[in-house]
C-alpha cells in the first residue's frame, strides 16, 4: 500500500471518529470500492456546495469533505488531503477540548 493511501485510510478513520454514529456509517460506505460511482458524484456536489457556502444552507465544511471524497479515487490528492483531513480534525479536537471540556465528541 502506497504511503498516501495509507494517510488517506487514517484520515477517514479519524473523521468516523469524531463525527456521529450514522455519519460514520455513510462515510463507511462511501469507502467501499462499489461506491465509486456514488463517492465521485457525492464529492463534486460537496466541493461546489463548499464553493459556494455563502449561500444559507450550504457551507465551507462541504470542501474539504468533497475533496476527501475525491482523494479515494485521484491518487495525487490522497497524501496532501489526508494529511490535512488529519490536522484539521486535531484543531478542531483541540478547540473542543479548550471551550467544552466535558465533550467527547463531536
Amino acid at each position: 500500500m502506497d504511503n498516501g493511501k495509507a494517510i488517506l485510510r487514517r484520515a477517514f478513520r479519524q473523521l468516523e471518529h469524531e463525527v456521529p454514529g450514522r455519519v460514520a456509517r455513510v462515510l463507511r460506505s462511501l469507502r467501499h470500492p462499489d461506491s465509486r460511482w456514488v463517492r465521485i458524484p457525492v464529492g463534486v456536489l460537496l466541493v461546489l456546495g463548499g464553493i459556494f457556502s455563502i449561500l444559507p444552507f450550504l457551507g465551507i465544511w462541504m470542501l474539504p469533505l468533497g475533496l476527501l471524497l475525491i482523494a479515494y479515487d485521484v491518487p495525487v490528492l490522497r497524501a496532501p488531503v489526508g494529511r490535512f483531513t488529519i490536522w484539521g480534525i486535531r484543531k478542531w479536537t483541540a478547540l473542543r477540548q479548550r471551550y467544552f471540556p466535558g465533550q467527547t465528541k463531536g
